[in-house]
């Protein structure tokens, strides 16, 4: 069954990577948000399915980062700086995050 799920998740990276490289001809910037989705997908999977907390908070503070890069793309295509507000944000508050659930799989409190 691991084999299976190793396989399948090869043929969509492939077939992902086939259609955006090769067939897609559009700017390098749609491309790379095209990407950074892609991998939010995968790493939604973890936050899911993920074998222990652990391995889950760890997949949560990864899609902090794919969203603060995505924010960061998108400020370029739309030059707009209020999604590098929105990303500083949210970079100061993954990490608060970050820190609140490594107490609590510590079996500590917030107020410790």
């Amino acid at each position: 069954m691991k084999i299976l799920r190793w396989l399948i998740g090869l043929i969509l990276i492939g077939l992902f990577a086939y259609y955006n490289f090769i067939v897609y001809q559009g700017p390098i910037l749609f491309k790379l948000i095209q990407v950074s989705l892609f991998c939010s997908v995968f790493v939604l999977f973890r936050v899911l399915f993920g074998p222990s907390p652990a391995d889950r908070i760890v997949a949560v503070d990864i899609l902090g980062i794919l969203i603060i890069g995505l924010l960061a793309l998108l400020g370029l295509h739309y030059q707009a700086d209020f999604y590098m507000d929105i990303a500083l944000i949210w970079a100061l508050l993954s990490f608060i995050a970050s820190l609140a659930f490594a107490k609590i799989l510590e079996g500590r409190s917030l107020d410790d």
